[in-house]
């Protein structure tokens, strides 16, 4: 069952509409920066990440998920005690459902005259973490990082049907392909670098 989700997304296509879904379903939205303003500004209620972590996004957005209140939420097995006990002195609940994508670092790099400041700036640090916390935890956390999955999630939930093992597995593979790409593309990147 998703009682809450964390939704941080670069491309924001379809965002609203799923998160007006999953509120419909009971769900608790915790979101970050732009994403939080997209939701907040389509009427949504939503939790902003500081008020989650006990701390501000820090470093012109640098740092604001890389918390263990986020992935103490997103990791934890929910059969193991320990892992509910560890929550628990934390002050930190459950996090089900992880919707991210990422900086879009391979379209910034293709710009003309783009400078190394503006590339490493689109680097993007806490959205991979979250990314593969949530899809080495797949058995209890469902992962999405494509737009194009979000009516899939929605028409299950509303069939009051599971996120059963093998979807969450297939999200899961997903999201290791995605953060694959994206690193690639950036060790490329560097590589290029040399070469100048």
């Amino acid at each position: 069952m998703i009682k809450r989700a964390i939704l941080s997304v670069y491309d924001k296509s379809g965002i609203v509409e799923f998160a007006r879904a999953l509120v419909r379903h009971g769900v608790e939205i915790i979101s970050t920066g732009g994403t939080f303003r997209t939701l907040t500004e389509a009427g949504l209620p939503v939790t902003y990440i500081s008020a989650v972590t006990g701390f501000p996004e820090i470093l012109d957005g640098r740092v604001k998920t890389l918390h263990p209140k986020i992935h103490g939420g997103i990791l934890a097995r929910r059969a193991h005690a320990r892992d509910r006990d560890d929550l628990e002195r934390i002050g930190a609940a459950p996090i089900d459902l992880v919707a991210v994508n990422l900086y879009p670092f391979e379209e910034t790099v293709r710009k003309a005259g783009v400078t190394v400041a503006e590339a490493l700036e689109n680097i993007d640090i806490g959205g991979p973490a979250m990314v593969r916390a949530a899809a080495k935890n797949y058995p209890d956390v469902v992962v999405v990082v494509k737009p194009a999955r979000y009516t899939q999630i929605v028409e299950l939930l509303d069939r009051g049907a599971a996120i059963d093992l093998a979807l969450r597995r297939e999200l899961a593979g997903e999201a290791f392909a995605h953060t694959a790409a994206y690193d690639a593309a950036i060790a490329g990147w560097f590589e290029g670098q040399r070469e100048e």
